[in-house]
């Protein structure tokens, strides 16, 4: 489990008993999750790939927890250690109130403690609340792609703590 800095949100790994809880809310979120051209596969999600999706193991990638309700994910995607990939999304209704950019900040700190050089991350063109949110974590833009933008964060350089 991961502590942030917003008080009863936590990160804990995903796996196949978290299944039910994350099919409710991908299927909660279909549109919410899709309407930038994103996370299709998440949005198109039935029980049975969700199922198997979370029985594969995976490291690094967490349930964002608000005391006990799942509102969101977040990945540490190990590319080419010791640089790695960033993915998150929160529930709608979960918006707007920093958790994601906790998360996000948790994951960072983790990944810096585990030798971790550089992160990068993709965001689709339109989702300009997930470019606000790296800038604030002190990624840069380093690539303009057909549909969307590379950000990259050395981690030398710190992460910013929100």
């Amino acid at each position: 489990m991961l502590g942030t800095s917003v008080p009863g949100l936590v990160l804990t790994p995903l796996t196949a008993a978290d299944a039910p809880a994350y099919y409710a809310l991908l299927d909660r979120n279909r549109d919410h999750l899709s309407r930038h051209g994103d996370h299709r596969d998440e949005a198109g999600g039935t029980p049975a790939w969700v199922a198997a999706h979370l029985s594969e193991p995976v490291p690094d990638r967490y349930g964002i927890r608000l005391g006990d309700r799942l509102v969101g994910r977040v990945d540490l995607t190990h590319v080419d250690p010791p640089r790695y990939g960033l993915g998150y999304w929160l529930a709608h209704d979960a918006t707007g109130h920093g958790y994601a950019t906790a998360a996000c900040a948790a994951v960072l700190g983790h990944a810096r403690a585990s030798g971790a050089t550089d992160v990068f991350a993709g965001v689709t063109r339109g989702n300009d609340r997930s470019v606000a949110l790296l800038l604030r974590l002190g990624f840069r833009p380093i690539a303009e792609l057909e549909t969307h933008t590379r950000f990259h964060l050395p981690l030398g350089a710190g992460v910013r703590r929100a």
